[in-house]
């Protein structure tokens, strides 16, 4: 379920609305792979099954880096914005890791625009995330995020 919105009026008008939850998504092993070599660290308990179903987690998990970035494709899914020239991710206000996404987990974005003001040329919006995991009471990751959009 997507929600559109066209120029930094609109955008600006989000502010106290739930944007809702994406859909599931699963967290494979090959994209666990990608986002190691990427990033350059292929710590074992991310990289290493065979290692990791003795580790702490019972298998391998997510980098926790992995599943804030994956916050940006699935809020994708929750809001599109039209009528600007540039959106910029501007920063994080906090981020926690509650629990760990163990590989072939599934998770989900659910999403709620804290605040949204005009700034010169153009909005802010600040967003608080929570990654959810299927079948756990605590998320994988919150995160409260701050964007920039331009006209």
């Amino acid at each position: 379920m997507s929600r559109r919105v066209d120029g930094i009026t609109e955008i600006i008008a989000l502010a106290g609305t739930g944007l809702g939850s994406t859909g599931w998504r699963e967290v494979a092993q090959d994209r666990v792979h990608l986002f190691a070599d990427a990033t350059d660290d292929h710590q074992w308990i991310h990289t290493d099954p065979v290692r990791a179903a003795d580790g702490p987690f019972g298998g391998a998990i997510a980098h926790g880096y992995l599943t804030l970035a994956l916050i940006i494709p699935m809020f994708g899914e929750l809001l599109e914005i039209d009528g600007v020239t540039a959106s910029v991710n501007y920063g994080l206000n906090r981020v926690r890791f509650p629990a760990p996404v163990r590989v072939g987990e599934r998770i989900r974005l659910h999403a709620d625009v804290v605040d949204a003001e005009q700034i010169n040329g153009g909005a802010q919006l600040v967003l608080d995330f929570t990654v959810e995991l299927e079948h756990s009471p605590k998320p994988a990751c919150v995160a409260q995020a701050v964007y920039r959009y331009y006209r």
